[in-house]
């Protein structure tokens, strides 16, 4: 097995439509209820028909499923709810021979406590991996060593009776945090990445990548203001992890050193490295994190993952990770879907009914902005969020935090294949989550031969995108628009297109200084008529209506 593949366009990534796999939810081939591997190279046709480059798959590494998959038991091996390496090896020469690139999850910053490490570093202080982990002394009244916090609530730090210390886990209490102070600990997960470069995958997604260093001074975090626990947490207000300002649990400087070994190793391959950056200051980090060529290539932001979507703070997190990045020649990946939100077609419906108008613009507002993209499993099909009630819910998550939050499960039923038959064509077995019956209409097989159908319009958009260089690596600049209006041109060179978007439900109107000519071909065409000359020059747009044109002197540049 070789990366062979990775060598020509070595720079494929830049502007690349990633589209994310979550395996247990996508295809289930053997019946137990489970998506799994050889389910994935069954549809994969599916997804070569969008037009996307990439597709990155969330982890199906051996695991006991605590945070199912996120909690590694074993780097190497397939757990067998998935298949096997065998089962790996075929999806990956499928997805290969219909010119896709493979990038996939890898958790770095923490293992499950299933794993053989843990188990060796807990079971004595003196051990050859005691301090692969990081254990604490408790304070003199047997209290943490810190007053850190996890993202999944409560202390981050959990008691072990055989050490008798804490160890740090940032997120549950069965995914321990890995010491990366220790050099030991950092070969060994180059050795666990080399693994998979071996076997010619194109790129990682690197989980929670900027967790994995720690103060090692054990320095308690400050309260964060009241101001920004609604405004910059990467967490709900009502979780407690959002009243303190994380400077020593996360993001530390030596991260950056592990991050430029983990480039040099990955360029020896030519595979790719995205990052996932959770920070309440993640523009910094990301730009830090992608300075060119030293780190990773891109970083994956949370910024359009809120509930949040008004024309004005679209633009203001799109400008900021922008001017952040501009300094280091850093490179964004954006999204506004993924296995841990709620879908967009209802986080930003304002309440309202479904609406495939909404959703197109949502899906070409995301393949218009400078970055690459990622699109998550689902959304080419406009799914809404499903319901899932108490009684079925899967993710810890939620069931912490329940009701006032319902988990991460309603992004994350089983895909429709089939709108008529049972659990939609997903499986022939009990689905691990049900499959939602409003999704059912929206079916693949219901949509694909369907012209006005958001599958029809997603395949478009993407096969138009790939004719518009500018979209892919163009500069953007913001115009100032009234709400609910969103304004940008993206620019190289003498080259520029100009992008308007109405985000609301309402036709508006607005002024034209310029000459525009609308620039025909593109999907949602006909959402926008200029009217007008001169001063009385005006631009209208249809509810939920795009437009893309060029100034009238660069027509007929080449």
């Amino acid at each position: 097995m070789g990366s062979s593949i990775n060598s020509s366009n070595s720079e494929w990534w830049r502007g690349a439509v990633i589209y994310q796999i979550y395996p247990r939810s996508f295809m289930d081939s053997n019946g137990d209820g489970i998506g799994d591997l050889p389910g994935i190279t069954a549809r994969l046709d599916h997804v070569a028909s969008l037009g996307v480059d990439a597709i990155w798959v969330s982890p199906f590494f051996r695991s006991p499923m605590k945070d199912f998959g996120y909690d590694v038991s074993d780097y190497r091996a397939v757990d067998p709810l998935f298949g096997t390496l065998a089962d790996f090896d075929a999806m990956l020469a499928r997805m290969h021979a219909l010119g896709l690139k493979l990038i996939i999850d890898q958790v770095l910053s923490h293992t499950s406590d299933q794993h053989a490490w843990f188990a060796e570093s807990r079971s004595s202080r003196d051990n050859p991996k005691a301090d692969w982990y990081v254990w604490a002394d408790p304070r003199p009244d047997g209290t943490p060593p810190t007053n850190w916090l996890s993202v999944f609530g409560g202390s981050a730090w959990q008691w072990d009776s055989r050490r008798r210390q804490y160890y740090l886990h940032s997120f549950l209490a069965e995914q321990p945090d890995l010491n990366f102070h220790c050099v030991q600990v950092q070969d060994a997960l180059l050795g666990e990445v080399r693994f998979w470069c071996e076997r010619g995958v194109d790129g990682f997604r690197f989980d929670a990548c900027n967790h994995q260093f720690h103060d090692a001074l054990l320095r308690d975090n400050p309260p964060a203001s009241l101001a920004s626990i609604d405004e910059v947490s990467t967490v709900r207000a009502d979780n407690p992890y959002a009243m303190q300002q994380h400077l020593y649990d996360k993001s530390q400087q030596e991260n950056l050193v592990f991050l430029e070994r983990l480039r040099q190793l990955l360029d020896s391959y030519g595979a790719v490295a995205l990052g996932e950056v959770g920070d309440e200051n993640a523009p910094l980090v990301m730009a830090q994190y992608t300075e060119l060529g030293k780190r990773l290539h891109l970083a994956y932001s949370f910024s359009l993952l809120t509930a949040e979507h008004s024309a004005k703070h679209l633009r203001h997190q799109v400008e900021t990770l922008d001017l952040a990045l501009a300094p280091t020649g850093g490179w964004g990946c954006w999204a506004v879907s993924n296995h841990d939100v709620p879908r967009v077609a209802t986080r930003w419906s304002d309440g309202k009914a479904p609406d495939t108008r909404r959703d197109r613009l949502w899906l070409t507002l995301l393949l218009t902005l400078r970055g690459s993209a990622s699109i998550y499993q689902g959304e080419e099909l406009g799914l809404p969020e499903a319901e899932v009630p108490f009684a079925l819910l899967q993710d810890p998550y939620g069931r912490a935090f329940w009701p006032e939050f319902k988990g991460r499960d309603g992004c994350r039923t089983p895909i429709p294949w089939q709108a008529d038959a049972p659990h939609g064509g997903f499986t022939t077995g009990t689905p691990w989550l049900p499959v939602y019956g409003p999704h059912l209409p929206l079916a693949i097989d219901n949509q694909a031969d369907e012209p006005g159908s958001m599958l029809a319009f997603s395949r478009a958009l993407l096969h138009w995108r790939r004719t518009q260089p500018l979209l892919r690596t163009g500069r953007i600049v913001f115009f100032d628009a009234p709400e609910p209006v969103l304004r940008f041109e993206r620019r190289d060179g003498s080259r520029s297109l100009q992008a308007v978007f109405n985000m609301g439900s309402k036709a508006v109107s607005i002024p034209l200084r310029e000459a525009l000519v609308p620039l025909q071909g593109h999907p949602l065409a006909g959402g926008a008529a200029v009217h007008g000359d001169g001063e009385k020059r005006m631009l209208a747009l249809t509810p939920w209506g795009v437009f893309f044109g060029t100034p009238a002197h660069e027509e007929g540049q080449s």
